[in-house]
């Protein structure tokens, strides 16, 4: 019967009869089998990609060149893919060069298939006519050549705009604004979607928008260099509504473009749901009532997002110095940063200001910024 089971197991190397008993006794101990069907299943698998790779070959495509793409299961599967991309005018001269050139500017062979899937057009793209000219494009807005590829898979799409188009008007239009040239490569690389924005309809009015807010030009271009994702956020359906809600939560108008300076994310959160929830944290645990909680935002809107564990901390700091709920609720209107600083570096600065200053703690209910201070200064 061994015999009759090793013949039938070609893996043999479990060396078990079925008249042993260990692994009825010990059934956690149990290794796998492999059984005949799935052996056989990989043979055929692999014969399969054999005979798909022979006919690439007889149609003039290296098989290499697609190692990492999830080849169809048989042969007659991707005859019909090749069949139907040829009726819809591709033909094997289209998609090969097209590939290969993708991975020499940047696209990794393991991402090939992605990028085709959600930018299927490239595979009819003329490289030297469409492709070349765009990538020679974003080099000459000094996006650096290793980032083209990363650009270009956050944003497919560019490859097939017009050079004199979008791209050329909207790059025009931030350079107007004062945006430094050298700045628009990292903006590219960064949020390379503004490219495919038109001027007039989206990036101008949100532009004119922002700056009636009082936000100063010069400042707001500072920001869309560093923080290009801005141009993202939708005037009518993100920016204005939580602009409304600002004012509603009692933030005053003369303090919305500084808000927004500080914290230029605060114009594309889910942003009433995170002000009510913290305007309700700060009246039931800081004892700040929903005015004193306006201007706690006006000073630092970072606020609506800050952890409310980490201000928490501070805040039992203070209180555990004998400094009363409502003195510390004071000092938290008047310096909103105290709850986002380490508690250690404010022991330091409280231990310094008792033993060495030796002065009295009414001092610092009035002036709680000394613990931004920096010992060393």
């Amino acid at each position: 019967m061994c015999f009759e089971y090793r013949t039938q197991n070609p893996f043999g190397v479990l060396g078990v009869s079925p008249s042993s008993t260990q692994s009825s006794k010990f059934p956690e101990y149990q290794m796998p089998s492999v059984t005949w069907d799935v052996v056989q299943g990989k043979k055929e698998e692999l014969g399969n990609r054999v005979k798909i790779c022979d006919y690439l070959k007889s149609l003039g495509i290296i098989p290499d060149e697609l190692e990492s793409l999830e080849l169809p299961s048989t042969i007659e599967v991707m005859s019909e893919c090749v069949e139907f991309l040829q009726k819809l005018g591709f033909t094997i001269d289209d998609i090969i060069p097209v590939l290969g050139y993708l991975e020499r500017i940047g696209i990794a062979r393991s991402n090939l298939s992605e990028f085709v899937k959600h930018y299927p057009q490239v595979l009819h793209a003329s490289v030297i006519v469409e492709l070349a000219p765009v990538v020679k494009f974003l080099r000459g807005l000094d996006v650096e050549k290793q980032d083209i590829g990363y650009g270009l898979q956050k944003y497919p799409e560019l490859l097939g705009f017009k050079l004199e188009g979008t791209m050329s008007t909207s790059v025009a239009y931030l350079v107007s604004l004062d945006v430094n040239p050298i700045d628009i490569g990292p903006m590219v690389t960064q949020h390379p979607y503004f490219l495919g924005m038109r001027v007039g309809t989206m990036i101008k009015p949100l532009v004119d928008y922002l700056v009636s807010l009082g936000l100063p030009k010069k400042i707001l271009v500072r920001m869309l260099e560093k923080r290009a994702y801005i141009l993202g956020y939708n005037l009518e359906e993100t920016v204005k509504p939580n602009i409304d809600c600002l004012i509603s939560f009692g933030i005053r108008r003369e303090f919305l473009g500084s808000a927004i300076a500080q914290f230029p994310q605060i114009l594309g959160l889910p942003l009433k749901a995170k002000l009510s929830s913290q305007q309700y944290f700060f009246n039931l645990k800081l004892k700040i009532d929903p005015e004193g909680f306006a201007r706690v935002i006006e000073r630092m809107p970072q606020i609506v997002s800050l952890n409310q564990q980490v201000i928490l901390k501070p805040v039992e700091f203070l209180l555990g110095r004998g400094i009363s709920s409502e003195d510390v609720a004071k000092m938290v209107v008047k310096c909103p940063q105290l709850v986002a600083l380490q508690v250690e570096l404010m022991k330091n600065s409280y231990y310094f200001f008792k033993s060495e200053m030796g002065r009295p703690l009414k001092e610092l209910v009035e002036f709680p910024e000394y613990f931004r201070y920096s010992l060393g200064n």
